[in-house]
């Protein structure tokens, strides 16, 4: 699925089953709440914190979704064409960041 597809999809989705959109300072905190959730999965799988038993049968791509699912939300809602902005945003990193990475002693 393309990001112009998903977008597509998503208002569909939002239009038939979602009834609306929630306003956007509404999707912001619940895209903050989603991340959290992100956090929360990364800090016991990958970090140092056990799994309570509310944790347990979270998957990370399902938690990523949810934060790509508000991400589009916002995008769709505020007018903003996420495969134009991704092809801006690639293009000021590649032009940014040609060589900092590349002579970034840390990432050796």
């Amino acid at each position: 699925m393309t990001l112009a597809e998903a977008q597509k999809t998503v208002d569909t989705w939002i239009n038939t089953t979602g009834v609306r959109y929630f306003n956007e300072l509404t999707n912001m905190a619940i895209l903050t709440e989603e991340v959290g959730e992100v956090a929360r999965l990364i800090a016991r799988q990958y970090g140092e914190q056990s799994f309570k038993e509310s944790d347990r049968g979270r998957e990370l791509g399902d938690e990523l979704a949810d934060v790509l699912f508000v991400v589009i939300c916002l995008a769709n809602q505020t007018g903003v064409d996420l495969t134009e902005a991704m092809t801006r945003n690639l293009a000021k990193k590649t032009q940014r960041d040609s060589q900092r990475h590349q002579e970034n002693k840390k990432l050796r």
